[in-house]
């Protein structure tokens, strides 16, 4: 049976990347330090997405891609405070993913262990 209505397109997911690392949803505040002008500034942010590799954070500020940046933050229902220095490699309006530079191995473990209790952001 033939119709005139035209076939419809198969829906098909773009070629993305594969992560090396899954993100998970998170949402707690972090503080931000970066060089700017020639000056260090602090800016709130809010996490919104976390790997093994690094944060997707929201600022209200302009950044460029490369550009390194100090964290500090805490994760839900621990008091440790982290202090991470991450690399920012991807943007998306005020949407920036870091990839964490200078992660110590037992952050590391502790941060395997914390994800493995959130859901999946990707």
């Amino acid at each position: 049976m033939s119709s005139s209505q035209p076939a419809r397109a198969m829906h098909s997911v773009p070629d993305r990347r594969k992560r090396r690392y899954p993100r998970y949803r998170v949402d707690f505040p972090v503080s931000v330090t970066m060089l700017v002008n020639s000056e260090y500034q602090t800016f709130d942010a809010h996490g919104k997405d976390l790997a093994e590799a690094g944060i997707g954070v929201l600022v209200a500020t302009e950044l460029t891609i490369g550009e390194v940046a100090s964290f500090k933050f805490s994760l839900p229902g621990s008091s440790d405070i982290w202090e991470i220095r991450a690399v920012l490699r991807h943007r998306r309006g005020y949407h920036y993913g870091f990839e964490f530079l200078s992660i110590r191995n037992e952050q590391k473990q502790y941060l395997k262990k914390y994800l493995e209790t959130l859901e999946r952001a990707d």
